[in-house]
């Protein structure tokens, strides 16, 4: 399946891209967030008439991310969560449980946006998260578990 690229993504291509994806990735994810369009005569000509508008709303999209990381920097977290002995939690610190303790300390934060490569954090102590605002800016979010007996 042939698209256009309505808007960067990540490790595919920029705005205006014409790129072969397979169809259920076309037809399941880009098409319905509305990423790509099909790379069709009638939506080449389309897609040429908007491109201006797009590449306009891609670059607000991306100083407001790079805003916000700026905003992030010098920042760091400190959640408490019952502990045992050891140091381990009971339970586990979630993409969910990071973003509501940032968004309480005035940072807007989504859930989608917290990316924890080596899964939840089970462990009191120092954890750096990675924050994924845009396409092209990552922030590294340092994370201090406290554990309460």
């Amino acid at each position: 399946m042939e698209v256009i690229l309505l808007q960067k993504v990540a490790k595919l291509g920029n705005i205006g891209d014409r790129v072969k994806v397979k169809s259920g990735f076309g037809r399941n994810y880009l098409l319905p967030s509305g990423k790509a369009t099909l790379a069709t005569p009638e939506h080449i000509a389309a897609f040429e008439a908007r491109r201006t508008e797009l590449e306009a709303r891609a670059a607000n999209e991306l100083t407001g991310a790079q805003a916000r990381a700026a905003k992030l920097e010098g920042f760091a977290l400190t959640m408490t969560a019952k502990a045992g002995n050891e140091g381990k939690l009971f339970g586990s610190i979630g993409t969910a449980d990071i973003a509501e303790a940032c968004q309480k300390a005035g940072h807007e934060i989504e859930r989608s946006e917290v990316r924890l490569p080596g899964g939840p954090l089970r462990m009191v102590g120092e954890h750096a998260v990675t924050l994924h605002l845009h396409a092209d800016v990552d922030v590294t979010l340092p994370v201090t578990i406290v554990g309460e007996e």
